[in-house]
């Protein structure tokens, strides 16, 4: 886990003024990582109690904007958050609960980033997501 002077250091290397509500809903997606906005909201107040959805909201686009936090969102599934600072993995999703599991690359680092064909997109990321049954459900 990331110590708060560690966690400063991401936000203001991001060009992110430190603030209160930030640094909750960082600590919120480290502590539960592949967590959905209302997980989040729920594990940042325990932190900071005044802290309103909308400013978790704000928090979460500027971070994700800024590169600190990834959005992802499994098909027939809400948002989920992860922290991500040069970090390419891909998921895992059981079909029957939900878990959600990280995976790394199966082929050398980001090589998922060079598409057959690009039609002349600048490739940023890709996500690529397993679907199956965890162990608990499969058995």
């Amino acid at each position: 886990m990331l110590s708060t002077l560690d966690l400063q250091e991401l936000l203001r290397g991001a060009s992110l003024r430190v603030t209160r509500p930030r640094m909750a809903v960082v600590s919120a997606v480290l502590a539960n990582p592949h967590a959905d906005t209302e997980s989040i909201i729920a594990a940042a107040r325990a932190e900071l109690p005044e802290l309103s959805h909308q400013a978790v909201y704000d928090s979460l686009r500027t971070l994700t904007a800024a590169g600190l936090l990834r959005c992802f969102q499994p098909a027939g599934s809400l948002a989920r958050y992860e922290f991500h600072v040069e970090n390419n993995h891909h998921h895992v999703v059981c079909r029957l609960c939900g878990f959600i599991a990280d995976v790394d690359c199966a082929v050398g680092k980001a090589s998922c980033l060079t598409p057959s064909s690009d039609h002349g997109f600048v490739i940023e990321t890709a996500d690529v997501i397993y679907w199956g049954l965890c162990p608990s459900c499969s058995s």
